[in-house]
């Protein structure tokens, strides 16, 4: 290739034009050459010096390489004697977690040739290092040890943390805003939540008006299920890195916890606490399935304690399922306002824990306990120990703290018990199978505590007819009655029964029995005095909507396929739903509380519908009982200012209607010299061809019989 020739006048003449913006000379110039900016100008490059970078390469810190080791303190310190054995229970925890490297387990020992207290674990990968962090740091191995566990990675930051304490600037606190903003509802809606295929949907439900209106939605929300708090204020979400907690007018996150494989939870029912579940195949068939429960603080999302073990011990009684599998929940949460014990089986033991310190109280021990339940209200529990040798099975009340029995009751011949608090803790109702003499057949009974009187009296209620099968019982949550469907099928009784006579003493009664009903389960009203008999499952959804004070059906209907049955936290509606357990007519209708259908929705692979729950009220009883006595005048004054308020909404919609066509109007308008201008110049490209209308070119393929001639056949040739 010739060299380029030395560049003329006029090549700098035609580059200046060619490049307008480049530096004079360019391209033919090194511009690099003893360039300089101009005076007072950076163009926004600071001046760093040399020293200050060799000053701060000398601070980067380069990773060490153990990301994937653990440190474990708080060990066991043992003699060499029992070293294996402390080894063998710290790999089987730690294993059941990740795949520690072959060679990356080391437990210290001193000269004597005790153990150190601590050990290090290498696992495959830095995310089982982490996760092992996550599950066991504050796991109590015993009463005396409580694993601290952390990152090798961060014993070097801790070495260079300077002995010179510097408080942190203190983080502005960010108040979240509008937690209950849905309460103040101005029509009084309530919300549920729907999940449909990969979406998550919020809605208020607008009964007056018989249609539901969107509130908020979000696909991939969840990875399997939403959850609202006990009170309402958040919806959780799972995932496979943990649980997040979501509130607010415009459903932000709160909070969020962390726990590798969570499948399940378990808020407290003041919604201060949040159990979490998950669980791990072992590598070895012939182990055990490994457990994790972890208790969180929900407005901090810090781990207050981890619970870690083999599934058989926590399988005990009736936690036991099929198979040996888990039954929800494990965890169980005392009544009261301050969410004071959690409570789980042991082996001949309940054990209690506190959760101002998280530490388990001294454990309340009962021979051959198989279940427990808490008072809703208070920290009162009753448990049920079966017949073991020549001792008849129990029901104990126990007070908690104190571990004191406050009442007990012996029962024979014992087949299953079932326990039914009421909603308000004021009565206890024990359904106990008992077998017949020849134990070839069992019948039912129901032992009946009341806890608010003076040493919690209590009284035996057996049915009529002894051998009919209990298929399903429910307290009505405001009052003193209780419903049970009894009967071998395949139409079924239902019975009313009263905790007390006329003269409000504790004595069982009959109120009604309504027979041949297709009835398999009950929902009262959370207000009571109405309840829903729904034959599900095998009865296809039939639906009876019956007053119990009046003793009377008020509508009867049928959702084909029904699978559940859901009152509005209020009293005033009813949701039907068919869920995913069918593959057709997956959808929700809404009800009345008279039975009156509303409006149906109909959703494909309908998982899950739930409605948020409301905050208690903050009346005193005296005062709902005025206003449940003079409800009538109450309702008049309410229904014209409900009234008032729909036609203001209905006029508010109108509104932003109008307000929308005239924003096209102006849009159209502000356009429609352009749109002139357009036209004609469609008119001149196009010429006499814009007249015509619009048309498509179809081929058609037309058969036609040109000729057609008849002629006799000889069958002799044939």
């Amino acid at each position: 290739m010739p060299a380029l020739a030395e560049p003329t006048p006029l090549h700098f003449q035609i580059a200046a034009e060619l490049f307008p913006n480049q530096p004079q000379g360019f391209p033919f110039v090194d511009v690099d050459a003893g360039f300089e900016l101009p005076a007072g100008e950076d163009f926004g490059v600071p001046d760093v010096d040399e020293s200050e970078l060799s000053k701060e390469a000398d601070d980067i810190q380069a990773e060490t390489g153990f990301g994937s080791v653990i440190v474990v303190l708080n060990l066991p310190v043992v003699p060499t004697e029992k070293y294996d054995k402390l080894a063998a229970v710290i790999k089987k925890i730690y294993g059941s977690i990740g795949t520690i490297r072959e060679g990356g387990f080391f437990l210290p020992q001193d000269a004597s040739g005790k153990t150190k207290g601590f050990a290090f674990i290498e696992f495959s990968t830095t995310q089982e290092a982490v996760a092992a962090k996550q599950q066991t740091d504050k796991y109590q191995l015993d009463k005396s040890h409580v694993f601290s566990v952390h990152m090798l990675d961060d014993i070097d930051k801790y070495a260079r943390t300077p002995d010179t304490y510097t408080p942190p600037e203190p983080k502005p606190f960010k108040a979240m805003e509008g937690l209950y903003d849905w309460m103040t509802d101005k029509l009084g809606r309530d919300q549920f939540v729907i999940r449909a295929g990969d979406m998550s949907e919020v809605y208020w439900n607008d009964g007056k008006r018989q249609r539901c209106e969107e509130v908020y939605k979000r696909q991939y929300w969840t990875e399997t299920f939403v959850q609202w708090s006990p009170l309402g204020t958040y919806i959780t979400t799972l995932h496979r890195q943990g649980v997040a907690i979501w509130g607010g007018p415009n459903w932000e996150r709160v909070n969020r916890f962390a726990h590798q494989g969570v499948c399940l939870l378990e808020f407290s029912p003041n919604e201060k606490f949040l159990i979490t579940y998950s669980s791990q195949e072992p590598t070895n068939p012939r182990e055990s399935v490994t457990v994790n429960f972890i208790v969180h603080d929900v407005r901090t999302a810090r781990k207050q304690r981890v619970f870690q073990g083999p599934a058989y011990d926590y399988a005990i009684g009736a936690n036991q399922g099929l198979g040996g599998a888990l039954k929800w929940p494990v965890f169980k949460w005392s009544g009261g306002k301050d969410d004071a014990y959690f409570a789980c089986l042991g082996k001949g033991i309940i054990k209690v824990f506190k959760t101002s310190d998280m530490r388990m109280l001294e454990p309340v021990k009962m021979d051959g306990v198989h279940d427990f339940e808490w008072s809703p209200s208070e920290p009162i529990l009753v448990a049920y120990t079966a017949e073991e040798h020549n001792m008849p099975a129990r029901i104990v009340l126990v007070k908690i703290p104190e571990r004191s029995e406050i009442r007990q009751k012996n029962l024979f011949n014992v087949s299953d018990v079932s326990i039914f608090w009421h909603p308000q803790g004021d009565y206890l109702a024990v359904k106990v199978d008992r077998y017949t003499k020849t134990k070839k057949s069992t019948y039912t009974g129901f032992e009946l505590f009341s806890i608010r009187d003076k040493d919690i009296p209590m009284d035996v209620l057996e049915l009529p007819n002894k051998s009919e099968k209990i298929v399903s019982f429910a307290w009505e949550p405001k009052g003193h009655r209780f419903a049970v469907v009894h009967g071998d099928g395949p139409r079924f009784s239902v019975s009313f029964y009263s905790m007390r006579d006329e003269k409000n003493r504790l004595a069982p009664r009959l109120l009604g029995t309504i027979t041949n009903k297709a009835c398999n389960q009950v929902h009262w009203s959370p207000q009571g005095k109405h309840i829903v008999l729904a034959g599900l499952k095998g009865l296809n959804g039939q639906l009876e909507f019956f007053s119990v004070d009046e003793m009377e059906t008020m509508a009867a209907a049928e959702h084909f396929m029904a699978t559940d049955v859901d009152w509005d936290p209020t009293g005033r509606y009813i949701a039907t739903s068919v869920t995913s357990i069918h593959q057709m007519e997956n959808g929700f209708n809404l009800w009345s509380f008279q039975g009156k259908l509303l409006y149906q929705q109909s959703r494909e692979r309908l998982f899950q519908f739930s409605w948020r729950p409301r905050l208690p009220s903050l009346l005193p009883p005296e005062r709902d009982a005025e206003i449940l006595k003079n409800l009538k005048q109450y309702s008049k004054r309410y229904d014209e200012e409900d009234e008032a308020l729909l036609m203001q909404a209905d006029a508010d919609v109108l509104q932003e209607r109008q307000r929308m066509a005239d924003e096209w109007k102006a849009f159209c308008d502000k356009r429609a010299e352009y749109v002139a201008l357009l036209d004609g110049f469609k008119r001149s490209m196009y010429g006499p061809r814009y007249e015509e209308k619009p048309f498509s070119i179809e081929t058609v393929t037309v058969e036609q019989i040109i000729d057609q001639k008849e002629e006799p056949v000889n069958k002799d040739k044939l």
